[in-house]
């Protein structure tokens, strides 16, 4: 019987895990952390949305990546086939009014609990506390409370994460060892996360942590809508989740960015200046905005906040600002703040296997490999799919 090591116990690395046992392999888990799946616990607390119920093709073009491979390994192990594996876990699920697919007790406490013994029962043995060094020659190098220790086996999976979220193991240090075999690291970039923008003493003092509600945000051709929270260095909400992989380009090109803002996608532009131009003239601009617009006092700081305290009088003018507010913005949210991350092993390092070229009998899955998606479940079944490739390939190969 072959020995396969799984390398992170996350999402990818278990499903690694299961993939190999059902192969007929000998699979030992190891993972630095002193239990197993710590993000996937966290990201299951205010409830886990694990797949997405939309049109398959529509799904798999939500991905970031540089080939087909990823689309295929998602085609081969999509939402379906992850609602199947859960009912098979004796979790059900539903699905939200978003099309988000989550398991009916929304937690992944559950979950995982199930999953585990149901590896432990297939003959995996999980080992914690043990943070992967390396190699000395062919074998592992594990540091342990019982020091290091050396681990021969006959193939390795690596899912080891990426590199936001460090207090919970996903720390992206293993980089430095793979480059150090020739494994080509593009830079990590935090993914799904808020944007920072330098607010006047005036706003935060007034609306730090107040909500923008109902408003549509657009960037790069793409329009999200919902509610977004002002907060002391910026913008955040998973409203904008979907579209800082956007922003963090522009912000890399150019050194800032520029979201649009409508403040009420429910009223057309002609609607609004019409009001606009019933209202009062005599009134203070700021009292136009509430009358006859309809803003609330948060808007409305927001507009003043854009305009320096001088939105333009003319009805017209005005409601074009309020449909497309330009709010600028300087930075991406720290690296460790973002929900996941872009950056990792680069696919020109792996082939049709997610075997790493410069060495042979290690593979790569999960959030460590150079892929982005947005939030709604695309993350974790991607992982999933990823990691199901990749304990296959690593026990037939053999």
């Amino acid at each position: 019987m072959k020995h396969i090591a799984i390398i992170g116990a996350g999402p990818a690395g278990l499903m690694a895990a299961e993939a190999a046992l059902e192969q007929g392999a000998r699979v030992s888990i190891y993972d630095a952390m002193p239990s197993a799946a710590r993000k996937f616990l966290m990201a299951g607390k205010s409830g886990l949305n694990i797949s997405h119920s939309e049109d398959e093709k529509l799904f798999r073009s939500r991905y970031g990546a540089p080939d087909g491979r990823l689309a295929a390994m998602i085609e081969a192990f999509g939402p379906v086939d992850v609602e199947r594996w859960m009912r098979g876990l004796g979790i059900e699920t539903f699905t939200g009014s978003s099309g988000r697919i989550f398991p009916t007790m929304m937690k992944a406490s559950p979950l995982l609990r199930a999953w585990l013994v149901r590896l432990r029962e297939g003959g995996a043995e999980l080992h914690t506390r043990q943070r992967w060094q390396g190699w000395e020659g062919e074998a592992l190098l594990f540091d342990t409370p019982e020091g290091v220790q050396r681990i021969g086996v006959d193939a390795t999976v690596l899912a080891l994460g990426g590199a936001s979220w460090s207090r919970l193991g996903s720390d992206g240090k293993w980089a430095g060892l793979l480059e150090a075999r020739g494994v080509e690291i593009e830079p990590f970039a935090p993914s799904n996360c808020g944007l920072q923008r330098d607010w006047s003493a005036r706003l935060l003092a007034a609306h730090e942590g107040a909500p923008l509600k109902g408003v549509a945000l657009s960037a790069g051709g793409q329009t999200v809508q919902g509610d977004v929270v002002i907060t002391r260095s910026g913008i955040e909400s998973g409203a904008i989740y979907p579209l800082s992989a956007d922003l963090r380009r522009q912000i890399a090109e150019t050194g800032q960015a520029v979201l649009s803002v409508d403040l009420l996608p429910d009223v057309t532009e002609e609607t609004l200046a019409d009001r606009l131009a019933a209202a009062n003239q005599r009134d203070s601009i700021s009292n136009r905005l509430r009358k006859a617009a309809r803003l609330d006092r948060t808007k409305i700081a927001l507009v003043n906040e854009v305009t320096r305290g001088a939105p333009p009088r003319d009805a017209a003018a005005l409601a074009v600002l309020l449909k497309a507010l330009p709010l600028t913005l300087d930075a991406t949210a720290p690296l460790d703040d973002a929900i996941s991350t872009a950056g990792g092993v680069s696919w020109a390092a792996l082939d049709e296997r997610l075997m790493l070229k410069a060495i042979p009998g290690t593979y790569c899955a999960g959030e460590m490999v150079a892929w982005d998606a947005p939030t709604g479940g695309y993350l974790l079944t991607a992982c999933l799919a990823m990691g199901r490739a990749a304990g296959e390939a690593a026990a037939r190969s053999l």
